[in-house]
């Protein structure tokens, strides 16, 4: 197989038992075998005498089956005769052991036949059995790499080379050359070859096949950037921020490998299944051989009925179907935008009952806007007094003042230049926009130029009050001209969220520490069951022990740094507000969106993965209750009779129906 990319973390052995092992492997011995197998029937007595032809006679024509059936033996099993041994020295017997147990049995049995022991030998049935075998580890190998490789596709994004931008000139480098603090230039259409920040231009940048996010992300000076995004229809000159490992490519690289190797009940509950049922094989395959030789049937049926039971009651497909699940989901979550750290935490989040939302940065953007306006001055439109506020208020790096001209920014209006700026301390600012000359500021302004409120900014007010929230004011010497109602603004996709998940009948719960008039009033607008407020991060974790005493299970959404022990507390842990930051170690799933959205979605993927693990336990398990009698012989009274190879065929049948149902999980709505 191809290595990973430089850069790149290795892919987990999704499954153990094939650790070392690779589709190329098993293509090559299926396709040898295959034509050796094809001799070995074309020279067997019982295949001719069933196809009613004549074996061609020349000496030595006997020993071509024999030949034939050794050199599948030796070449096609010793893979599986390699896995025994390693599962025996482990004293783990896994299906290795069962494969090896048959065809072992066969091999010895039809050697002894072709030096003289009575009975008929097994060369054509050992020979199909081990070309199917193979052929059923090939098909699964190929699902677990298609599954697993999304890895190494994230890190084909990269591109090999990037443009770096030195003292006005520009050169064509390898990326393993940048360092942070390079300048690069990456023209339309072309992939960003590390993080950083945007120097210089504008672009919409395609983020999809990292956040899952459609539509393109608009860039300008300061933005960052993302290694591996694409472009879009502008050039843009980034500053180098991180290169190699620390990039967020590697991170969610990492994390991904992280969820796959990690280990879920489901998967501990498939591997003593699987033990459980290698233990029942190997007694149904001495209880069946002690069985028919006592009933007086020849060695050669006996044997041919052992080898059945060993053959199709291998758990194969039982090995294969809770990693495959998990390695499909993690991948799928993470081109959706859902870092799964901990597999047991989106194994989990199905059973959730309750979501504890953290308010700020969570159901909030965490910086100040104007949630709330009202314009006392006829002539003025909202958006023309909007602008003439954000003239004044650019002037200052107040945390109020920034959040009325971020609104601007987010309006897309155009600000005037103010002159004549002048801070009025403690109470506001003043200066003049457009030949105008204005203050804006607090009530404590309004009391300095002896101006008082009515009508529809005193209701204003009123409202702000009652929500906790403060109001800024913009006036001229004889008229309070508007009033901005500045709050946290809460996240448009918040309200979403919140529908999305009751529509689940999940409760939500909002956690927070800001004051109750404020977290009454986000809560009232996002339809939140339950609002906990004034609740210290020291506190938040004992919080959700109390609903987790209450029979409740619980998830907590918060930013992974004053929630940490909130979000350890919880069933499952998930931070949103990474950005790029993905390693936040205290969730079990990260929101690279901080999309609050997303939650719901992760409780969607959760249940999708669960249905998939239990259909496949089902399948893979359950059809031996049938196959493994049937095995034996209980109706060969009636003619019905498995051979071998029919056994290798049924047993292979159910792995490739396991991973096709593993591969549907891609089509689930999320």
């Amino acid at each position: 197989m191809k290595p990973p990319p430089r850069g790149a973390p290795a892919a987990p052995h999704v499954h153990d038992q094939h650790a070392g092992h690779s589709v190329a492997m098993f293509r090559d011995l299926f396709w040898i075998s295959l034509l050796l197998s094809i001799v070995t029937l074309i020279f067997s007595d019982q295949v001719a005498q069933w196809a009613g032809y004549t074996l061609p006679r020349f000496p030595g024509a006997r020993w071509i089956a024999p030949l034939g059936g050794t050199a599948v033996f030796v070449y096609g099993g010793r893979v599986f005769l390699k896995g025994a041994l390693a599962e025996l020295r482990e004293h783990l017997p896994g299906m290795m052991t069962l494969i090896s147990l048959a065809i072992s049995v066969s091999f010895v049995f039809s050697v002894a036949v072709t030096l003289g022991y009575p009975g008929m030998s097994l060369w054509w049935e050992l020979a199909t059995l081990v070309t199917i075998m193979l052929l059923g580890h090939w098909i699964e190998m190929k699902s677990i790499a298609q599954a697993s490789g999304a890895l190494n596709e994230l890190a084909k994004l990269l591109p090999a080379t990037a443009t770096r931008v030195r003292d006005g000139k520009t050169e064509d480098v390898p990326i393993s050359e940048l360092r942070a603090g390079d300048h690069v230039l990456v023209r339309q259409g072309q992939a960003f070859p590390a993080d950083g920040s945007v120097a210089s231009g504008t672009s919409d940048v395609n983020e999809s096949m990292l956040t899952g996010e459609s539509r393109p992300v608009h860039k300008e000076p300061g933005a960052h950037v993302i290694a591996a995004t694409v472009n879009g229809a502008g050039a843009l000159e980034i500053e180098i921020t991180s290169v190699g490992e620390g990039t967020m490519l590697s991170s969610i690289m990492r994390l991904v490998a992280q969820a796959q190797s990690t280990r879920s009940r489901a998967q501990a509950l498939a591997d003593r299944a699987a033990f459980v049922l290698t233990i029942v094989a190997i007694s149904a395959g001495v209880i069946t051989l002690t069985v028919w030789l006592l009933a007086g049937a020849t060695g050669a049926f006996a044997i041919e009925r052992t080898v059945t039971v060993l053959v199709i009651a291998c758990p194969h497909a039982l090995g294969l179907a809770i990693p495959l699940v998990v390695a499909i989901s993690t991948t799928l979550g993470a081109r959706s935008g859902l870092l799964v750290r901990n597999r047991r935490g989106l194994e989990e989040a199905r059973t959730i009952d309750t979501v504890v939302f953290d308010k700020t940065g969570t159901l909030t953007q965490g910086n100040f806007g104007v949630v709330e306006m009202t314009v006392g001055d006829a002539a003025l439109s909202e958006a023309e007094a909007l602008s003439l506020a954000g003239a004044l208020e650019q002037q200052s790096e107040h945390p109020i003042a920034r959040g009325i001209v971020r609104t601007t920014e987010e309006r897309k209006l155009v600000l005037e230049s103010a002159t004549d700026v002048s801070a009025i301390p403690g109470k506001g600012l003043k200066g003049s926009v457009g030949g105008r000359d204005l203050f804006v500021g607090g009530p404590a302004l309004l009391a300095e130029l002896g101006l008082k409120l009515g009508g529809d900014l005193l209701a204003l007010t009123q409202r702000a009050g009652e929500r906790g929230q403060a109001v800024v004011y913009m006036a001229d010497a004889q008229h309070v001209i508007a009033g901005f109602a500045i709050a946290d603004v809460i996240r448009p996709e918040a309200i979403e969220a919140v529908q999305r998940l009751r529509a689940q009948n999940v409760r939500v719960v909002m956690l927070t520490g800001d004051a109750k008039a404020v977290a009454d009033a986000v809560g009232r607008e996002l339809g939140i069951d339950v609002v906990m407020s004034e609740v210290l991060p020291a506190n938040k974790a004992a919080e959700i022990e109390k609903l987790k005493a209450s029979g409740r299970r619980v998830a907590m959404v918060g930013d992974g740094v004053n929630d940490a022990p909130a979000l350890v507390a919880a069933d499952v842990g998930i931070a949103i507000g990474a950005g790029t930051d993905v390693a936040v170690e205290a969730g079990d799933i990260v929101l690279v969106r901080s999309d609050p959205r997303d939650v719901p979605r992760i409780i969607a993927l959760s249940k999708a993965s669960y249905r998939k693990m239990i259909q496949n336990l089902w399948w893979a398990a359950g059809y031996n209750v049938v196959a493994i009698p049937l095995a034996a012989g209980v109706l060969a009274s009636r003619g019905i009779l498995l051979h071998p190879a029919v056994g290798a065929v049924l047993m292979s049948l159910s792995t490739v129906i396991v991973a096709v149902n593993a591969q549907l999980l891609r089509r689930a709505k999320l």
